[in-house]
């Protein structure tokens, strides 16, 4: 896809039909969506400084163990500037203002959220992985006050910044 805000639409929407394929329900599936439009609009804000002609692949494929679909790989790559990996983070939750929460959001809801760089020192790659509740996931949903679904919060296990 390009870098354009009108794509994220569609980006969401097959990655929520993804997750509804490979099993997810209604709910963790608009999770995957989520976490999807926020590593999107990040690529689009910081990486390519809202430039609308530059290049995004999102790769979407099944998690398979011993035969069998456990859950799901999304891996979206781009061409922009490489950020310095340990700058890659959210800001701090006591910080009361818009913005800024695109990586803790991703993390809350994915299993696995890993950026790279991309070789030859162009690009960046991130690797997020939800993991179906039989197979382990270690996201847990809970019931708050208003009775509808919430996402517990989960330690940081399984988050970890990656070179390449």
């Amino acid at each position: 896809m390009l870098s354009q805000p009108r794509y994220l639409s569609s980006a969401r929407a097959a990655a929520s039909a993804f997750a509804r394929q490979a099993g997810f329900d209604e709910h963790a599936s608009g999770h995957v969506a989520l976490a999807v439009d926020e590593a999107l609009c990040n690529v689009l804000k910081h990486g390519y400084d809202r430039r609308e002609d530059q290049p995004i692949w999102m790769d979407l494929s099944p998690l398979i163990e011993h035969q069998a679909v456990v859950g799901i790989r999304i891996v979206i790559e781009d061409e922009a500037k490489q950020a310095p990996l340990e700058t890659i983070r959210s800001r701090a939750l006591e910080e009361i203002r818009p913005g800024g929460l695109g990586v803790h959001i991703m993390r809350e809801v994915m299993d696995s959220v890993e950026f790279e760089h991309r070789e030859g020192n162009v690009g960046m790659r991130l690797v997020m992985i939800r993991r179906l509740p039989s197979a382990g996931s270690r996201v847990k949903y809970g019931a708050n006050q208003n009775g509808s679904a919430a996402a517990a919060q989960p330690g940081q296990e399984g988050h970890k910044a990656a070179s390449t």
